[in-house]
Order: C-alpha cells, then structure tokens, then sequence
C-alpha cells in the first residue's frame, strides 16, 4: 500500500469515528435535561468551531515541532478528532484527555480505542501536573466546564482558590466561573513556551471579576490573539453565553507588547482586526472596546461623564412581582386602599413610546397599568384597621413569600425599598433585534410612576435638577440629548450576552459620556 492510500485510509478512519461522534454527542446531551447541563457546564465544541481553532492554533506553531497535546475537559474528544483531522500523525507524539463525567469519557474510549490518546477519567483541577518538563503539553486546547460560581460549593472554591494561587500566584474573585480556575490550573502542565488556545465566555472581558484573569493573560503569560465571536452568532446554541476564544504562549513578557484582537463570524474571516499594546489594555478596564471598528471608537469621548450629572439607580426588587405588583382589577378585588400602593412602570417590551404621560392623579397613561403594595406599618396595624389588606399579607406568608430572600432581609418584609419617580430612565437589558435597533433608549417619565428593577432610574443632581424645575422645557432638552448619545458608547460601556443580549449596570451608564448633554445645556 502506498504512503498516499494509506493517508487517505486513516484520513477515512478518521472522518467515520468523527461522524460516531456527533450522533454520540447528540444522545449524550439528550440524555441530561437543560438544568442539569447548565449546572455541570456540559456544552460540546462543535466540530466547525473546532476545526478553525485548530486550523489557526496550528499556524502559531513550527511545522518541524512535535506535539504533545492536552485536553483537561476533553468530553467525547471533539478537539482531538480535530487534531487528528489538522495535524500529521507522525507529528503528534502524545495525547492526553481529562474527563471528570464517566458517561462522556466512556463513549470517547470506545471512540478513540484504536488511537493513542490517554483518557484519564478524573477531575483535572485535583490531577498532580507532570514535574518533568518533557511531559508537559507544547499545545494544550480546551472549551472548560462553564459552571457559574453559585454552582460551586463554598468547599470547593476554596480549594481551587488555594489551587490557583499555587500554580500561578493570583488569587481569583469568589464571582469567577469554574473555567477561570480551569486556565490557572492548567498553567502547571504547560511546556516552556507552549502554546494554550481556551474557549471561554466574552463576559470575562467586561466584569470586575475578569480583572485577575486579564492579568494573568497579561503578566504571567504573552497573550497573543482575541477573538470575539458576534454576539448574535452564538456557537453554542443551548447556551446563551457571547463566545470568545484567546490564545497564548506560556512566556513571562519582560517588556510591553502587542496583542491581536478581531471580532466577527469567524476565526479566519473576521469583520474587524487591530493590535492593542499589554500597556493599554492593563489600563482599561473593559477589553468589549477592542470589538469596535476604529471608526467607531473614535466617536468614543473620554471627557464628562454621566455620573456627572446624574445619581443612578436600579429600579425597586420586590423579591416577588407576582404577589407584590397588582393590576388594578386584582387591585379592587382585594379591596386595597390606595394608600398603600404606589404606580409602578411595566416591563419595557409594553412601552410603546419613550415618553409616558400622566393623568390627574399622577398615574402613567400607560394601557398595561400596574401598582406595587409598599406598607411601612407593622402587621398589627392592618388587623385592626385594614383587615382585608391584613388577610392579603397573611397569604404572602402562608405561601412562603415573606421567607424568600429578600423579602426576609427586610425589616418588614412587605416594605419595599425607597424610590422616588424620577422625569429619566433607562431599561437596563436589551437587543438590536429590538424596537429601532437600539438595545438602549432612554425615556421620559412625567409621571409618579416608580420603575422596577429591569430600569435604570437616573436622577438629576442639584445643579441640573435646579435647572429643570426653573426650565420646564430643559428635561425635553436634556432627553433628547440622551437619546443622542452613540448607541455604541452605550454598548462600550455595558457587557454582552449570547443572542445580541446588552446590559448596562448604574455604574456602567454611569460611565457614559456626557458631552452632548452637556452641549444642549450650554445653548440654553
């Protein structure tokens, strides 16, 4: 048989154990319910996005080096199949999977039986890394577990705190997902300038407790791409997570250096390309400005901010809407005095107009009318005078309601927090999928109508709120001129979420610039 035949029969092999493992991959997910998956951070690498990882991993690489390859969540080996598909077998000299669910792990040693993969069934983060330097990996490619924090026992992150901290000296924020633990855990098995390819969740760019993982990427490793997949483009379609996938060598940078950041569809493709000094990108705070083309970012001011201006809220968390916000049929049928309720705004996807009018009594002129029950007296207090409103909390607690958790960190667990109406807000969440393509917009509230904690309620501070009381007119301006604000210096400031999802916290709006607002009030 000649060299080419046999190529081609082990490339055949390959292709046929590849198609096994896309049917096993799908009866392996059919097997566990969407909870369940989501509580384990069980999402399979499709062979596409594996295939490019590789493909591109594979040009970071000599083409005389050997390879020694690991995967410390290797699943049913989706990335093996792809290195057996992108490299020569003569180059690859060893493979080493990590598996810590035997179901997965099981079908991959049927799969791979004939390979030279060793598939150790174990959690990696409590496996003993090689001490010798000839063991370790020169490639090591993974798509870690995305478990969030509150999925982790209080044990268990301390351990791998403690474990981070051993290998690499950064101790991670109690908030971090296990696949931040997962990338300073590896660090030990990695050869002297290995290289290392992760797949992870774009959010660790943008949140306070991505900074100790940047500076890991930054310090302790040289960082060498980004790439940010398009929030609408999600790779993983039972998962609602914006894809990122970095690659590094495992070398300390003695020197500042420069780090290749693209975004868009693809890996080999993508929309948009630069390269962004260590320097830098150690000095902002948000990385989600490296996916913005350079004609964008230079609409991005850097003068008076937002917070200037403006003290910015959350809107009121009632701990349970469904018994706290009240239509006002549900409203008469209880009989509750109005006394006792406050006007509330719908969820934003009912706001047909960003201006809400009032009528006499101060409520929104809003089709879907809603009140909150907000009571300061004690319980005593409605037995004897309001017994009707009495027998309606009476409920809350036979239902649990006043045990839920923020209900019971009260004082009184029917109390709700203190918010005043405010003229401006702003939805805190939204698509470009969405009304006028905007996730963000802001809003004009002429009413006494309180928001709920899907808004972000901007109140005036002394000085512009002077303005306004003496200026009816001015909150006409000063909306306008929030509205005007570049939607991307909006989606800068904010995060990503899978499916084109955009949040803004209040110290995030906060951030925003102000120029525009503050060039209308200059004209007046």
């Amino acid at each position: 048989m000649t060299l080419q035949n046999l190529d081609c029969e082990q490339s055949n092999s390959i292709d046929l154990t590849e198609a096994k493992r896309v049917v096993e991959q799908i009866q392996l997910d059919a097997s566990k319910n969407s909870v369940e998956r989501n509580r384990l951070g069980q999402f399979a690498t499709p062979n596409s996005l594996a295939i490019e990882v590789l493909k591109y991993s594979k040009t970071l690489l000599p083409a005389s080096e050997e390879i020694h390859f690991l995967d410390p969540a290797i699943g049913n080996g989706s990335f093996y199949s792809a290195l057996l598909q992108s490299f020569p077998s003569e180059q690859i000299k060893s493979t080493v999977g990590y598996e810590i669910d035997r179901g997965y792990a099981e079908v991959a040693l049927k799969l791979w039986d004939k390979t030279s993969l060793t598939l150790n069934i174990a959690d990696f983060t409590e496996s003993v890394p090689p001490q010798n330097e000839k063991f370790r990996s020169n490639l090591l490619i993974c798509n870690p577990p995305y478990v969030r924090h509150h999925h982790l026992s209080s044990d268990k992150k301390i351990s791998l705190k403690r474990l981070g901290i051993k290998t690499t000296g950064i101790e991670l924020s109690g908030l971090a997902g296990l696949y931040c633990y997962f990338i300073l855990a590896a660090h030990g098995w990695m050869a002297r300038n290995g290289l290392a390819c992760w797949i992870i969740p774009s959010e660790f760019m943008d949140v306070n407790y991505g900074e100790k993982l940047k500076q890991y990427l930054l310090e302790r490793v040289t960082l060498l791409r980004v790439h940010r997949f398009a929030p609408e483009n999600l790779q993983f379609t039972d998962v609602l997570v914006s894809t990122s996938v970095i690659w590094f060598r495992n070398t300390k940078p003695n020197h500042d250096y420069f780090v290749e950041f693209t975004y868009g569809e693809s890996i080999s493709r993508p929309s948009c390309s630069e390269t962004i000094s260590s320097r830098v990108l150690k000095e902002i705070s948000k990385w989600n400005r490296t996916s913005i083309s350079p004609t964008q970012k230079n609409n991005i001011h850097s003068g008076a901010k937002l917070s200037e201006l403006f003290e910015i809220k959350r809107g009121i968390a009632t701990g349970a809407n469904n018994f706290f916000i009240l239509t006002p049929d549900r409203v008469n049928e209880l009989s509750i005095p109005f006394e006792f309720l406050t006007p509330i705004l719908p969820s934003p996807r009912y706001l047909l107009d960003d201006e809400i009018l009032s009528d006499e009594q101060g409520n929104p002129r809003l089709e879907r009318k809603l009140f909150v029950l907000n009571c300061k007296q004690p319980m005593e207090y409605f037995q004897v005078k309001y017994p009707l409103v009495w027998n309606y909390l009476q409920q809350g607690e036979k239902i649990g309601i006043s045990a839920r958790y923020l209900c019971k960190h009260r004082s009184l667990w029917y109390l709700q927090e203190i918010r005043h109406p405010t003229m401006f807000l702003c939805p805190y969440m939204g698509r470009h999928k969405s009304r006028n393509s905007r996730p963000f917009r802001f809003i004009l509230n002429h009413s006494k109508a309180i928001a709920p904690n899907v808004y972000l309620m901007m109140y005036p501070k002394m000085q512009l709120e002077t303005l306004i009381s003496t200026n009816f007119e001015l909150r006409n301006s000063v909306w306008k001129a929030l509205n005007s604000i570049p939607i991307q210096n909006l989606i800068h400031e904010g995060r990503v979420y899978g499916d084109g999802l955009h949040k803004l916290e209040p110290r995030e709006l906060a951030n925003a610039p102000a120029d525009l607002l503050l060039k209308a009030l200059e004209k007046l």
